[in-house]
């Protein structure tokens, strides 16, 4: 499966809201490599997963690729309901695009990458 044919497979809202992060990711990140992981689109620097997403019936979530990173950022999550592997978004608004830098920061970090080398703000 490509991530055209997981979005295809989408129910709106979740699908517009899905690609409004597609590109606000493939924008921060223009270096990482789209593609699938776990079943969920997912950008790759190299071989590790820095981000994803899915959705379900009545939310999307972003994927971080890693146990710590929303623990981490707890203090900057409220708001929104999230777990060690995933942060829950309303399905009709994508998150702030602040927060999806601050989300790909930590996870650069996490994987010993500069995220000024990477990220394009």
């Amino acid at each position: 499966m490509t991530v055209d044919e997981y979005l295809a497979g989408a129910p709106e809202p979740q699908r517009s809201t899905l690609t409004e992060l597609r590109s606000l990711l493939a924008g921060l990140l223009p270096e990482a490599e789209e593609g699938i992981s776990y079943s969920a689109p997912a950008l790759k620097m190299g071989e590790k997963a820095v981000a994803g997403y899915t959705y379900a019936k009545s939310h999307c979530s972003y994927l971080p690729h890693s146990g710590s990173v929303l623990t981490e950022m707890a203090g900057e999550l409220d708001g929104y309901e999230w777990s060690k592997g995933a942060l829950k978004f309303p399905a009709d608004r994508c998150l702030p695009r602040e927060l999806v830098i601050r989300l790909l920061e930590a996870r650069l970090v996490e994987l010993g990458l500069e995220p000024d080398e990477f990220l394009r703000r």
